[in-house]
């Protein structure tokens, strides 16, 4: 096996852990609604899911672990999926929230401060405002 070829198994085992860690939060109220399909099947494309890892993870969505990146900035866009995925049902429920906030914590932000990331992840995702947007705001936050 090459070093390119460990490079890609690992980038595509983030993304499939990434793109597990969205189905969950999906699944938290018990459903998949219209909206969310549209959303999971367009992010899949985006992360290289193929249509047999897609079912695979739907079907069992705890097997891959969350994996977070190594730069702040790539973990901002993972929050800002999984944000996203929170609200595209438009309807925040709790256990969506807690399951966001435990995410935020596997992707490396500090339990100290969490909550307020939370909080300030999901207003902006209410705002819809664009991934450079939801970056820049999240990098500025306590100004």
């Amino acid at each position: 096996m090459s070093i390119s070829d460990l490079f890609d198994s690992g980038f595509r085992n983030r993304n499939k852990g990434h793109f597990s860690a969205i189905v969950r939060v999906a699944l938290s109220d018990g459903t998949i609604t219209p909206h969310e399909k549209q959303f999971l099947d367009k992010l899949a494309i985006k992360l290289e899911i193929s249509q047999a890892e897609y079912e695979e993870i739907l079907e069992n969505p705890l097997k891959y672990p969350v994996n977070p990146p190594l730069m702040h900035l790539h973990r901002l866009e993972r929050l800002y999926d999984l944000a996203r995925m929170v609200y595209a049902d438009e309807v925040l429920g709790e256990k969506q929230q807690d399951l966001l906030t435990r995410f935020a914590l596997a992707l490396g932000f500090t339990a100290g401060n969490v909550g307020y990331i939370v909080d300030k992840a999901l207003k902006l995702v209410e705002m819809n405002v664009d991934l450079d947007t939801f970056t820049y705001e999240m990098q500025h936050m306590n100004r």
